[in-house]
């Protein structure tokens, strides 16, 4: 039976995805912050976001292909980061990295990944950025990006709506934390997922390997919470001055949510916005991103922005392209992606957007994706 039969939707993919990787992981990835309203507030915001179908448009083939901060891609989405995505499962980085270079679509790789940027130099074909989250030591800041640098990244990704940790109470209910403690209820449900468990062996325990590389890993523990204190700084507007300096190639800044920080970061030398509230994972208390993204774009009319949060299907990607966005980015997705079906995973996955943008758009009666405009019911909060 065929992958379009048994797992249609991404949803069928997270629900294969639960089933294959321990407890704990799963809530890793699928959790958000506090009693989880922002992550159900961003989903509901999206999916009142309507168009009005077309009728007697005659046969079409709708265009996919965008070009974003001089780069043309044949469909309007990408890979986002991920901090620790090697633990949804056993190389999953290589694997995400491999299947966007090969499908010409940008893979982001995290500060926090389970590998180190020359580990995937040989995986991302010309379709690397770089996230990095401030560290607090310049020399390292610097050393990171040169590092990245080398290893064939050509886009940096500043997260900034990351000041300080989130508590997310569902990995805390799991167990998981940094440096890890294993107990009896981990230990049953690492022996009850062995697919996952053997690979993870063969491959290595995940662990903050690039912060690592910047601390005595003498004790693997404390190695791995020093690392975490290395890579997680409190970055001010000074930082994004010295970034732009160190950095040669195109800088995004991600978890833009208000129009006055997105002009004052295109005056300090952004090259893009990426509008998010980090889908909910950080704060619970805030505006949905899709309503804060009309603004935004209003803010830097000439600007690039990409947008995630909330994002589960093609149609979601459509709202966000007719509501001002240039670009989106999925994070869980692709991970559920690879928990499900391993390096099968994300082809299927861009089978899946693609085939589903299409058919809408064939719907709409809109044959590129700047006409989705002319479709959209326009929200009275846009």
């Amino acid at each position: 039976m065929s992958f379009d039969i048994r797992y249609p939707a991404i949803s069928d993919l997270r629900a294969r995805a639960r089933r294959r990787v321990p407890h704990f992981v799963f809530e890793y990835l699928d959790s958000a912050t506090g009693v989880e309203d922002q992550h159900k507030r961003n989903m509901d915001a999206l999916k009142s976001v309507q168009f009005m179908p077309g009728i007697l448009e005659g046969p079409m083939t709708p265009d996919l292909s965008t070009t974003f901060l001089g780069r043309d891609y044949h469909l309007p989405f990408g890979c986002a980061p991920v901090g620790m995505s090697g633990i949804m499962w056993p190389r999953a980085e290589k694997i995400l990295a491999a299947a966007c270079a090969k499908a010409g679509l940008p893979y982001t790789m995290s500060t926090t990944a389970t590998v180190v940027p020359e580990d995937l130099a040989p995986y991302i074909g010309d379709q690397g950025w770089f996230q990095m989250y401030m560290p607090w030591d310049k020399t390292i800041r610097a050393d990171m990006l040169e590092r990245a640098t080398k290893a064939g990244f050509h886009t940096l990704v500043l997260t900034a709506d990351v000041p300080v940790d989130s508590r997310r109470e569902r990995q805390r209910r799991a167990n998981l934390q940094i440096p890890p403690r294993l107990n009896a209820q981990m230990i049953w449900s690492m022996m009850t997922h062995p697919a996952w468990t053997l690979g993870t062996v063969r491959e290595g325990i995940p662990s903050l390997k690039f912060g690592e590389s910047y601390v005595d890993s003498s004790n693997k523990f404390d190695s791995m919470a020093h690392a975490g204190h290395i890579i997680r700084g409190q970055p001010g507007w000074s930082d994004i001055d010295e970034l732009r300096a160190l950095w040669k190639g195109p800088m995004i800044v991600k978890g833009v949510l208000k129009p006055d920080d997105a002009k004052r970061l295109v005056d300090k030398g952004a090259d893009a916005i990426w509008v998010s509230n980090h889908t909910g994972r950080q704060f619970d208390g805030g505006p949905a991103s899709i309503h804060q993204l009309p603004k935004v774009r209003a803010a830097i009319p000439e600007t690039p922005i990409i947008f995630d949060s909330g994002v589960t299907n093609g149609t979601d990607i459509l709202r966000a392209l007719a509501l001002g966005a240039d670009f989106v980015m999925m994070g869980r997705a692709w991970h559920y992606a690879v928990g499900a079906l391993g390096e099968a995973g994300p082809p299927h996955l861009m089978h899946i957007l693609k085939d589903d943008i299409e058919l809408v758009m064939g719907n709409l009666g809109t044959r590129t994706l700047g006409d989705l405009k002319n479709a959209l019911i326009r929200p009275d909060w846009a």
